[in-house]
């Protein structure tokens, strides 16, 4: 590329290309000059500097159900799970973030970032029970994921959910609206109905899948004997990956997860 003000770094073989159709007329015109000797003969607008590509990293957003749904020992093991692919993400350099979601809406608690002293010490404060507001958090997801992007710094977006897939606040509440009964045919008693909250979920899960460099991987905590499906629905919908853990295990999530992480990182 052509330099603007002075030259740090100049691309010899781009600037000898540049030069090259001119060096007949210059060795003539420099016969009885100075500069007659000269084997070739560079003028400033053959000059062409090295442009460094930035390698830009991936960015792994861990969106983690902190709902009333989350049966205790499923919410304990979803946080050792975090802490340690937090650890490998660390490791690996990548940027991390945190999006818990309760209550009736999701929230940023950690913005990307290389720090795991503020990552774990944010997991670990992390408020539990209330509402489950998925399709706030899957919203919430890509607005950061697409924002990191922007920034040049991150490549590849990883969505990893940890949830039971489970979603009883409409998107509209969690914007501060109220809930229109009417916008859903099933609604009872003023509240929306599980086939809504559904596919207002599985809407969000389709937008993801649409935005270029995301990846979701989804992680099932729901006991698989009274299991809705509905986790599995999202991953597909989002076009990324599912498991479905057995039993709850912190140990067992990160391993599962650490193994899709990478192979989605390697694609």
């Amino acid at each position: 590329m052509l330099p603007k003000g002075k030259v740090v770094r100049l691309a010899v073989d781009a600037t000898l290309r540049a030069s090259a159709p001119y060096q007949k007329s210059r060795r003539e015109r420099a016969i009885g000059t100075k500069y007659e000797e000269r084997g070739v003969h560079i003028e400033q607008g053959d000059v062409r500097i090295k442009k460094m590509a930035r390698k830009a990293g991936s960015l792994i957003i861990f969106v983690v159900d902190a709902s009333g749904s989350m049966a205790l020992n499923r919410m304990n093991a979803a946080k050792g799970a975090a802490m340690s692919l937090l650890t490998e993400a660390y490791q690996s350099r990548d940027q991390i973030s945190l999006i818990p979601f309760q209550g009736d809406a999701a929230e940023v608690l950690l913005p990307p970032t290389k720090s795991i002293a503020m990552a774990k010490k944010r997991l670990e404060q992390m408020p539990c029970g209330g509402g489950s507001p998925l399709a706030h958090a899957l919203q919430q997801a890509m607005l950061t994921g697409i924002n990191a992007q922007k920034s040049g710094d991150v490549g590849k977006v990883v969505v990893v959910l940890i949830s039971d897939g489970r979603a009883n606040v409409p998107l509209c509440v969690s914007m501060g609206e109220e809930f229109d009964p009417e916008a859903d045919e099933d609604s009872k008693d003023g509240k929306p109905s599980r086939k809504y909250l559904k596919e207002e979920t599985l809407a969000c899960a389709k937008q993801m899948a649409a935005l270029p460099g995301f990846n979701l991987l989804c992680i099932d905590t729901e006991n698989k004997f009274i299991s809705t499906g509905v986790a599995k629905d999202i991953a597909d919908a989002a076009w990324g990956k599912y498991h479905q853990i057995a039993k709850a295990d912190g140990n067992a999530i990160a391993s599962v997860t650490n193994q899709a992480l990478n192979s989605i990182k390697n694609q």
